[in-house]
């Protein structure tokens, strides 16, 4: 698991840190730098998956731009950014520490300097022993590639390796003769970073004819294909989840959710929903007559069912569609389905009706995105560290504070303190 990211003049933040828990909620007004931390996400995920650094910003005919392309990747007038993730190693007393930094010209965004540390915690230590597994030195003039340093387990610079700018070394280093430490390391860290997916289920995209799929895709439009190509024991479960969840959803009566086989050869899926009312004959509708709300709800909790466990999802907006009434019903599904299924999940939201729902218990893990009010830099600040916070959840609920702008106001006040 990601345990936390810090954004280094990146996009609109000048240095902050995202801390990652089972549930994130990230709040804050328009423009204050909740999209740019998830586009962050977005990033580590497409370059850990073989795509050039370039690529991943400025995208190509396989792949859309990160929102503003490489004009906007960095804090202006910076040319570089700085990434630097944390992760959960295989046993409880190890984290890596994963930096990237990368600079852009307007034309090229290559890698300026890269590593990753072993943390380990020792019982009686408050800091941990850290190891160089691998880093970078600075490019020599003109040169194609990077000197990349591995570690021989001893004294010194380690084994040198020139490595491509255009990619991350953590994807070249995978074809090297490198100690078992190195080696388990990089793919702890590929790992947790291909598995964040980023998410957001368009409803007009997903009232078609899918094709049987194996992953979803990033906008939900396979949705159909993907449930209706899982084993049979396993899609029965599946389906018996999601009707079990749609029903505390929409006030008419929901009987059973599933897809089956469309078409000539079989290979195309349809989703359908059975409704009706109590005491009348119900009916069937295709995902062509359920509504935006339903089919965004019914997508975010299929990716929640069939993501690996381990991975990191990351919605934006995750309530948009869904009536105020039932925010209680989508909180308490991201809650119980991430903890059963071991999926840590970070959410954006506007909607003071999903900060109530939350409630108190949430406060430690809700995130707020504002503004510096010298620099106008983005930052990340925990709600419980804002000192003002009981006073003000004395006087009103979460969603109130948030619909008044009186969670933003107590940061400014304390910034001038």
């Amino acid at each position: 698991m990601l345990k936390e990211i810090k954004l280094v003049g990146w996009k609109s933040f000048s240095d902050s840190t995202l801390y990652i828990d089972p549930l994130t909620i990230i709040i804050g007004a328009n423009a204050s730098g909740k999209s740019n931390t998830l586009d962050a996400l977005l990033f580590l995920q497409r370059i850990a998956s073989g795509v050039g650094i370039f690529q991943a910003i400025n995208g190509d005919v396989n792949l859309p731009p990160i929102r503003g392309g490489i004009e906007w990747i960095c804090n202006k007038p910076a040319k570089n950014f700085l990434l630097i993730v944390t992760v959960e190693g295989d046993s409880e007393n190890q984290d890596f520490r994963y930096q990237l930094e990368v600079q852009v010209n307007g034309i090229k965004a290559e890698v300026v300097h890269e590593e990753l540390v072993s943390l380990k915690y020792g019982a009686r230590s408050t800091a941990p022993k850290e190891t160089r597994l691998f880093y970078t030195q600075p490019p020599e003039p003109h040169a194609p590639g990077i000197p990349a340093y591995f570690s021989k387990g001893s004294q010194g610079r380690g084994k040198r390796i020139d490595v491509n700018r255009s990619h991350a070394v953590l994807l070249q280093a995978d074809v090297f003769s490198l100690r078992k430490e190195v080696q388990e390391g990089i793919k702890q860290v590929l790992t947790q970073l291909q598995q964040i997916f980023v998410f957001d289920p368009v409803p007009s995209h997903m009232r078609d004819y899918t094709p049987f799929s194996e992953k979803l895709k990033a906008d939900g439009c396979n949705i159909a294909g993907v449930l209706a190509a899982l084993d049979t024991p396993r899609k029965e479960e599946v389906e018996k989840t999601l009707t079990a969840y749609l029903r505390e959803l929409p006030e008419r009566d929901i009987q059973r959710v599933w897809t089956e086989p469309v078409g000539k050869f079989q290979t195309d899926a349809m989703l359908y929903c059975e409704e009706g009312w109590s005491g009348n004959v119900s009916h069937t509708v295709d995902a062509r007559g359920m509504s935006d709300g339903t089919l965004r709800y019914l997508a975010i909790v299929t990716a929640m069912l069939t993501r690996t466990p381990g991975s990191l999802l990351v919605v934006e907006e995750v309530d948009n569609g869904l009536h105020p009434s039932r925010a209680h019903v989508l909180i308490e599904m991201l809650r119980t389905l991430g903890k059963s299924r071991g999926i840590d999940v970070i959410v954006t939201t506007h909607n003071p009706a999903l900060l109530d729902a939350a409630g108190a218990r949430m406060v430690p893990f809700i995130t707020v995105a504002h503004r510096d009010t010298q620099t106008g830099s983005s930052l990340l600040s925990q709600l419980e560290d804002i000192q003002q916070l009981p006073k003000l959840m004395a006087s009103g609920s979460l969603g109130q504070l948030s619909t008044d702008g009186r969670i933003e106001a107590a940061l400014k006040q304390e910034a001038f303190s």
